[in-house]
């Protein structure tokens, strides 16, 4: 338990408002926070929902001046400091217990780095190398010869595909598919031949994948995501692929064969990029946008075909006129009409 004072004195700010001797109990959004509860605002959207909250304290931006019955603690980045806070609140997370279970089977010539935890029903292929401390938590499959990095974790259900090489502090969550064939074929008269996909994936540090994710295998040479990256649920990542250190791909996305992410790159929600395209350093990719020709370095894109953001938005509000100018367009042939009439006569 801290006091809302405690919470001001982290950050180096102080309580206006409320107790500050107040005890916090826990964390919660702004709408369902309740006495004991710290919250936050950082979201303009939000604003409207402080003056109703029942939270003990609220974490605020500088500029905020609404009313509120919370204890009001100002900081620069307020969600930022939530989460710092959070942490305090978080329950303790179970050790893995280093060893084998009896249940997994181990391949030929594999090498366990010290702290190694394998899980029940977990098979490690020959030859494979997994580094100190990793945890292999349950009904995972590592093909032949992968390499994993240290201090990694594989929620269950991860498979990681034959040869492929992933570094250090990687967290693959329940689902996730590494090294999966790529969707190669070739059209003949007999129908579809499959193209061997003969390449593998290769990962740095530092990166985190969502639940039933895939990153299919290089159909030659390497699929490539650097370090820092995240990746959420749902996402597939073609062949050949190459993502950028640090950039962030939410949910349902898609990157299609040979497309090229630079660093930092942010892709929204159910967006997608059409193959062997690049997308620069620093380029954030709208929710549902479709990416069908290369992104410059630093450009905000969104619609479909992902245009400068400006842009769409103002074909979108002339989308948003067309029911008045049909209506402005038909008046104006009824007057023609009736001055032809007029002619005629």
């Amino acid at each position: 338990m801290i006091k809302v004072a405690d919470i001001a004195k982290r950050f180096d700010a102080t309580v206006e408002g409320g107790d500050p001797r107040a005890p916090i109990t826990g964390v919660a959004g702004i709408r369902e926070a309740g006495a004991g509860d710290l919250t936050f605002l950082s979201d303009k959207r939000y604003r409207g929902s402080a003056a109703k909250t029942c939270a003990t304290a609220m974490l605020a931006p500088m500029d905020w001046r609404d009313a509120t019955n919370a204890a009001v603690v100002r900081v620069p980045n307020p969600e930022a400091a939530f989460m710092s806070v959070a942490e305090c609140f978080a329950p303790p997370v179970e050790p893995a217990i280093p060893g084998v279970h009896e249940t997994a089977v181990i391949g030929r010539d594999v090498d366990l780095g010290a702290g190694v935890s394998i899980g029940p029903h977990c098979v490690v292929g020959n030859g494979c190398r997994i580094g100190c401390n990793s945890v292999l938590v349950a009904n995972c499959v590592l093909g032949a010869h992968v390499t994993i990095g240290a201090d990694c974790c594989f929620y269950p259900m991860v498979s990681v595909r034959e040869h492929c090489r992933l570094g250090d502090r990687v967290v693959l969550h329940n689902g996730v598919v590494i090294g999966s064939d790529g969707f190669g074929y070739h059209a003949t008269d007999d129908g579809w031949r499959k193209i061997p996909q003969t390449g593998i994936v290769v990962m740095g540090d530092d990166i985190e994948i969502g639940a039933n994710t895939a990153v299919d295998r290089a159909r030659f040479g390497v699929t490539r995501i650097e370090n820092g990256v995240k990746i959420d649920n749902l996402v597939q990542i073609a062949h050949n692929v190459t993502i950028g250190a640090h950039s962030a791909i939410a949910g349902m996305s898609a990157l299609a064969g040979s497309s090229m992410l630079g660093r930092n790159v942010q892709m929204g929600g159910n967006s997608a990029v059409s193959g062997h395209l690049q997308v620069g350093d620093g380029a954030v990719v709208a929710g549902r946008a479709g990416v069908t020709k290369d992104v410059a370095p630093g450009q905000f894109v969104s619609g479909f075909p992902a245009m400068p953001h400006d842009r769409e938005l103002r074909m979108q509000a002339n989308v948003m006129r067309l029911p008045h100018l049909k209506k402005r367009v038909a008046e104006l042939e009824q007057r023609i009409r009736e001055l032809e009439r007029k002619e005629s006569s």
